[in-house]
């Protein structure tokens, strides 16, 4: 091999290494958004559910700046077989994440409309609870992505059943709470919409494992992903 032709790949190396990181960094917003949003909604803190809602637009942003970056990796260099595989599950990963922070810019925005006297019981802490195992998922998934590890991938993808349990259990206990006074549809409705927000940013996480996957072993999984949503349609509300 010319020297030239190392310089190429030298470079071509250092252009997968940046865009990994700033996947890794777009992840780093995201997680962080969604769990300030369940504490946001916990503490009924106004100030900070204002901030994720105004911060969605640096997700937004990074986002942008992956896929424009990835498109002009594969328009420069011509990537073949792994190397073009590891670009598009970037840039595929990096709209799941884009997703996530939309998703947290949901659940800030409903924080708003539930009143601090609303009658919501202990919701709010199984939400910040799923939030928190949603957030290791995507932790977990995006490091599965950038190390080439089907282990941990799978392991993502297995977890995204205990949260798809944690949602049917809380809209359970929503529902009950529903009935037992007008008073409590409101605020409980809107605890419903944020925990199927949080159930889907759990869902992406899966997205990125697989992935992941994808880029470590050359097919995507054949087998059904564990599910155990009772509500099929996506009522994530905006």
């Amino acid at each position: 091999m010319s020297s030239s032709e190392q310089h190429i790949l030298s470079a071509f190396d250092r252009d997968l290494e940046s865009l990994q990181a700033h996947l890794m960094r777009l992840c780093g917003l995201a997680e962080t958004a969604l769990v300030d949003a369940a504490k946001a909604l916990e503490k009924h803190d106004l100030p900070t559910a204002d901030r994720i809602i105004a911060g969605d637009r640096a997700i937004d942003a990074l986002e942008d700046f992956i896929q424009t970056e990835a498109a002009s990796l594969i328009a420069r260099r011509a990537p073949t077989a792994r190397d073009l595989r590891l670009v598009l599950a970037v840039m595929r990963a990096a709209h799941s994440l884009e997703r996530v922070g939309d998703y947290a810019k949901n659940v800030a925005k409903r924080t708003r409309l539930i009143p601090q006297s609303a009658p919501v019981d202990g919701h709010s802490g199984t939400i910040r609870r799923m939030t928190l195992l949603v957030s290791r998922m995507l932790d977990d998934a995006t490091r599965a992505l950038a190390t080439r590890d089907a282990t941990l991938a799978e392991a993502v993808r297995a977890r995204d059943l205990d949260i798809d349990q944690m949602y049917n259990t809380l809209f359970r206990s929503l529902f009950t709470y529903m009935m037992e006074s007008p008073a409590n549809i409101g605020p409980s409705m809107h605890m419903h919409f944020i925990a199927k927000n949080i159930e889907r940013a759990g869902d992406h996480a899966t997205t990125i494992a697989e992935q992941a996957l994808y880029l470590a072993t050359g097919t995507m999984p054949v087998d059904a992903r564990p599910k155990a949503d009772l509500h099929a349609g996506d009522q994530s509300g905006s």
